[in-house]
């Protein structure tokens, strides 16, 4: 088949030459977030029903929960509390903190990658 009379075929490809692949599916391997452990930090000055309080509090846990978590900050010096995604951890142990310092308690919880 001959060009159109007012166009010239010049060797470069035209619409008309367009070769179609076959549209092919990519899936995006989606990874989990990583975790943090909120951990809380003894102390010497914190009333312990003030800690089981904020714990029950932040941390959704029964009066059972909070007063083991505590007792095992007391004893070993630090206990992992929960452990969620980045965002969470770093809020609840920021609002757990800032609760105890409202009150003029040093009470301290951290963050940390679950390992």
């Amino acid at each position: 088949m001959a060009p159109p009379p007012h166009q010239e075929h010049t060797g470069a490809p035209s619409m008309n030459d367009a070769v179609t692949k076959p549209k092919t599916k990519v899936r995006t391997k989606t990874e989990r977030p990583r975790l943090y452990k909120v951990i809380l930090v003894n102390d010497d000055f914190t009333p312990r029903d003030f800690v089981v309080m904020i714990l029950k509090a932040e941390f959704r846990m029964t009066e059972d929960q909070a007063y083991k978590v505590m007792i095992t900050a007391h004893k070993l010096g630090v206990c992992v509390v929960a452990v969620f995604t980045k965002d969470v951890a770093e809020t609840k142990a920021t609002r757990a903190t800032d609760a105890g310092r409202a009150k003029g308690y040093p009470l301290l919880f951290t963050t940390e990658p679950e390992t």
